[in-house]
């Protein structure tokens, strides 16, 4: 049976002078065809709207994800319904943001995967969208200062393993951002950058695609290439930080976070509702 994240994705850049969200996403299609052109950026998310986000290489930028549309509250689980697995960010290099369709190659930027934190099923160990819980729904990702100026997409994904030990059992979330990125130190792509394309990144029977995490988990291979150098990978059950840790206790607190959560820039792909 097929069950859905009620997910809002958010993305915001952080700078010195203080922390503004751009856009936000509500979406409960998930992916479970990997050799598919929704697993690019969605079900209609090929094509492009007319706003950016203007974002600095070497900055951070949070994506934000919850299960119920305007339900920000910590209290609540961001990604409830045992809906474990990896949070996955990868970039691609364009002419036009507004008009890319992400058939060009992606590098991936960020994952947060797994860790194993007892003998019994993989179910309580800890996962990125546990993290995500945690975090109050957001997750920093760090934009690598090595990329050059110019035009990207931000792919940030959640894979759910609830289903995952059937062949297309497993659920992909995934929404796509359009950035124009200042700052960088480059010129180029960095060389050997360990590239991919969608459809293609992933098989059906990918190890970290294709698992059972109601029984014991031993060792888990996030899907996809290797992080990029001067990419994060966080480790799960780590903890929050920058705005994924004040952000959320500002939330927690009952305080005002309007500034923070104000759509101010549509450059988000659009993505429809599924029942």
């Amino acid at each position: 049976m097929k069950s859905a994240i009620l997910a809002t994705v958010a993305l915001a850049t952080q700078q010195v002078a203080g922390h503004a969200l751009f856009q936000q996403l509500w979406s409960n299609t998930p992916v479970t065809a990997v050799g598919g052109s929704d697993v690019v950026c969605n079900a209609g998310g090929r094509t492009g709207v007319a706003g950016k986000c203007t974002a600095k290489a070497g900055g951070t930028v949070t994506i934000e994800m919850h299960q119920q549309p305007g339900d920000r509250n910590c209290k609540n689980e961001a990604i409830g319904g045992a809906h474990y697995g990896p949070v996955l960010a990868y970039m691609t290099k364009v002419a036009d943001a507004s008009t890319a369709d992400g058939s060009t190659q992606w590098f991936k930027i960020f994952e947060d995967g797994w860790s194993g934190k007892s003998s019994g099923a993989g179910d309580n160990d800890n996962w990125g969208t546990k993290d995500l819980n945690t975090c109050c729904g957001k997750m920093d990702v760090k934009i690598p200062d090595s990329l050059p100026d110019g035009d990207y997409l931000l792919r940030a994904e959640a894979i759910a393993l609830h289903t995952a030990g059937q062949s297309g059992g497993a659920q992909l979330y995934m929404s796509c951002y359009q950035l124009t990125l200042s700052g960088g130190k480059a010129t180029a792509l960095p060389a050997g950058l360990p590239l991919v394309k969608f459809p293609g990144a992933y098989t059906a029977r990918d190890p970290g695609i294709l698992i059972n995490i109601h029984a014991a988990v031993s060792s888990y291979v996030v899907p996809g290439p290797a992080v990029m150098a001067g990419g994060t990978t966080k480790v799960a059950g780590s903890g929050c930080d920058g705005c994924a840790k004040t952000c959320s206790a500002t939330a927690a607190s009952g305080k005002s976070a309007k500034a923070i959560f104000e759509p101010a820039v549509s450059a988000k792909r659009a993505v429809p509702f599924s029942g």
